[in-house]
């Protein structure tokens, strides 16, 4: 017998779980995310705050539209190999 059946994998391979490393890089994934946001928040605010409430949402909504042109433009490759 390999051993207890309780104890040991079944491939036969021991999992030592995730480790150190793993977890520090979630953290400084998730200090990047929280920062980022924070930046966001601020510039959301500013704008609001200088341009009012219907000029924030434009400066927002200018904002994603630049985001949705950038990322169509790295991708229109990818795109255009799909449709054929």
């Amino acid at each position: 017998m390999p051993g207890h059946p309780l104890r040991s994998h079944p491939s036969g391979v021991d999992d030592d779980g995730l480790g150190f490393r793993f977890f520090l890089g979630l953290a400084g994934i998730a200090l990047a995310v929280g920062v980022g946001g924070m930046i966001v928040f601020l510039i959301i605010t500013r704008a609001v705050y200088a341009f009012g409430f219907l000029g924030g949402f434009l400066v927002f909504a200018a904002v994603l539209l630049a985001a949705g042109w950038l990322y169509d433009r790295r991708h229109e490759r990818v795109r255009s190999e799909d449709s054929m």
